[in-house]
């Protein structure tokens, strides 16, 4: 099963067949040709930097600051004379090929936003033939799925707010008093989300049966339906 987001590993490739580019133009200019293996290592050791982390869009990057690596290299290779001058312009290729990278990226971020849009349930429900619900708390009754509702209103939904004064009252307020009121008691399995998005979802229905409550790792969304999800089972 495919688990990667197609379009970050993408423009990963775009950007290191740019490095590649980048650095057979520099072999070709120079009189004395290093073998190809040892550029691979110069550069990767180049990479090596310290550097800032960035939040994008929720999305977490890393700015280099310092071309650590290049200093090593530097302190290794000066030992030898020419060795240094060999490979430098590689070295300084591995410390940019971090900003390449990052450009590739932050690319990647609103065409990741623009196909897999994370305000839209259809993102996270491509495909709803083998999904099925079960009760996570005895709260919840004997209910099943109706799919084809599901499948009708997932186009037309749109997220809203789900916390409200009276919610935070019953769910933790009141806790000491009464047993806990679950909102969602009820998790929609063997949901399947669009095909490259690489989203890992739990998604939970509202005990009136019109609510969809989708958490990934970064945020939640509440999606509220015209129609009934689920029906008491027979």
């Amino acid at each position: 099963m495919w688990n990667g987001n197609i379009i970050e590993i993408a423009t990963s490739i775009m950007g290191w067949i740019v490095i590649g580019i980048l650095a057979f133009r520099i072999y070709k200019t120079q009189l004395e040709k290093p073998k190809a293996w040892k550029i691979f290592v110069v550069i990767l050791v180049g990479l090596f930097s310290f550097s800032i982390n960035w939040q994008v869009f929720n999305t977490l990057v890393q700015i280099s600051i310092l071309p650590l690596g290049v200093w090593i290299l530097y302190v290794f290779l000066k030992r030898k004379d020419g060795r240094w001058k060999k490979y430098r312009r590689f070295a300084w290729l591995g410390f940019w090929a971090n900003f390449i990278l990052l450009s590739m990226a932050l690319m990647a971020i609103p065409i990741n936003h623009l196909v897999y849009p994370k305000d839209q349930p259809l993102t996270y429900l491509a495909n709803v033939e083998n999904v099925s619900i079960v009760a996570i708390h005895p709260s919840a009754k004997e209910h099943m799925l109706v799919k084809e509702n599901l499948q009708k209103q997932i186009h037309n939904l749109k997220p809203k707010t789900f916390f409200s004064d009276e919610w935070y009252t019953e769910t933790y307020m009141e806790a000491e008093s009464s047993p806990r009121k679950e909102r969602f008691p009820y998790l929609l399995i063997n949901t399947l989300p669009k095909w490259g998005s690489g989203l890992a979802t739990t998604i939970y229905i509202e005990k009136d049966g019109k609510g969809l409550l989708i958490v990934t790792p970064s945020k939640q969304y509440y999606f509220h339906s015209d129609e009934l999800l689920i029906e008491e089972g027979k």
